[in-house]
C-alpha cells in the first residue's frame, strides 16, 4: 500500500498532539502548517481570525482509533475506553485540530463525500471566499486508513488490486491500492493575495460538482453525472473545452471508474480534444487516498 513510511508524528507535533489526534488528523495538522509556512503566514495571519475559514475532507476519518478503542473494549472492558475515543475518530477532527493549532476562527468544519471529499472541501473554500464569507480558508483533506478493518471491507467489496499494482485507464487494471496522505491548500482572493507579496501558486478558476445518484460504490456507466460536473466547472470558470490543457483524474484502476470517468471526459470535452490533452492519474504513484485524493492531486496538478 501507498503508506507514508516516513512520516514520524513525533518530529512535526508535541507528544501531547500525537497522543491526542488519530494519524489522519496528524497528516492533517502537518500538511497545514507547511502550506502555511509556504503562504507566508510563519508569524501571524495577515487576516483576523474570524476571518480565515478551515475546511479539511475526509473520507472515513478515525479509523485507526476506532480500531484500537473496540480492541481495548472487547480485551479490556469498557471503562478502560479512551476518553479521547470520539474526538478522535469523528470525521471533522482533523479540520478541528488544524483550526486550534492554527488559531483559525471563521468557520470550520469537515467535509465527508466519499472520494470526492477532498475537492468538495475546496470547492466549499472556494465559494466561502467569493460569497464574502472568508477573507482566506485553509483547505485540503487527509486520510489514514490503512488498518486491518480497512482493508477487509476493501478487500470484501473487490475494490482492491489483487495484483497490488495500481494501473489507472490500462486495459490491465484489476482495482486500487490504498494509500494514505493529506493535502492542504491556503486559498485567498488574488488582490489581497498580491498585495502582502505572496507567492501565487495557482488560480481557483471554477467548480462544478453533480451526483450520480446511482449506486453507492459504483459509477453511473454512462458518466452523464461527472461530464455535467466538469462542464459546469468550466462555466463558472468562463471557459471552454478547447482551454483545457490537462486533466488530473480520478483513475482509480478499477474496470468501472475508468471506464466511466472516460466516457465522461470524452463528452465533456469533446472526443478528438480529450484523445489529443494528456490525461493521468496519480493514484498509479501513490495509491487511492480516499476522501485526501481530490486534495492531494490537486496539489500534484498545481506543482505539475
Amino acid at each position: 500500500a501507498g503508506a507514508c513510511t516516513d512520516f514520524e508524528p513525533q518530529d512535526f507535533l508535541s507528544v501531547k498532539e500525537v497522543r491526542r489526534l488519530d494519524r489522519f488528523s496528524q497528516l492533517a495538522v502537518v500538511a497545514a502548517g507547511e502550506a502555511l509556512a509556504q503562504a507566508g503566514w510563519e508569524d501571524e495571519p495577515p487576516y483576523e481570525p474570524w476571518r480565515i475559514g478551515c475546511v479539511i475532507a475526509t473520507g472515513i476519518g478515525g479509523i485507526q482509533t476506532v480500531e484500537a478503542q473496540h480492541d481495548v473494549m472487547r480485551d479490556r472492558g469498557a471503562k478502560y475506553v479512551s476518553p479521547l475515543g470520539i474526538p478522535q475518530y469523528m470525521p471533522n477532527a482533523g479540520a478541528a485540530a488544524v483550526a486550534m493549532k492554527y488559531g483559525l476562527r471563521g468557520q470550520m468544519y469537515g467535509v465527508v463525500s466519499a472520494c470526492s471529499s477532498g475537492a468538495h472541501a475546496l470547492g466549499s473554500a472556494m465559494r466561502m471566499i467569493q460569497c464574502g464569507d472568508a477573507d482566506a480558508v485553509v483547505a485540503g483533506g487527509s486520510e489514514a486508513t490503512l488498518t486491518t478493518f480497512g482493508y477487509a471491507c476493501f478487500n470484501s467489496m473487490q475494490a482492491l488490486s489483487p495484483t497490488g499494482i495500481s494501473r489507472p485507464f490500462d486495459a490491465r487494471r484489476d482495482g486500487f491500492v490504498m494509500g494514505e496522505g493529506a493535502g492542504v491548500l491556503v486559498l485567498e482572493e488574488e488582490p489581497a493575495a498580491r498585495s502582502r507579496g505572496a507567492t501565487i501558486l495557482a488560480e481557483a478558476g471554477g467548480y462544478g460538482s453533480t451526483s450520480d445518484a446511482y449506486h453507492l460504490t459504483a459509477p453511473e456507466p454512462s458518466g452523464a453525472a461527472a461530464a455535467k460536473a466538469i462542464e459546469l466547472a468550466l462555466e463558472d470558470a468562463g471557459m471552454s473545452a478547447e482551454d483545457v490543457s490537462y486533466v488530473n483524474a480520478h483513475g482509480t484502476s478499477t474496470p468501472l471508474n475508468d471506464a466511466a470517468e472516460t466516457v465522461a471526459l470524452k463528452s465533456a470535452l469533446g472526443v478528438e480534444h480529450a484523445m489529443r490533452i494528456p490525461i493521468s492519474s496519480t493514484k498509479s504513484t501513490i495509491g487511492h487516498l480516499l476522501g485526501a485524493a481530490g486534495a492531494v492531486e490537486a496539489v500534484a496538478t498545481i506543482e505539475t
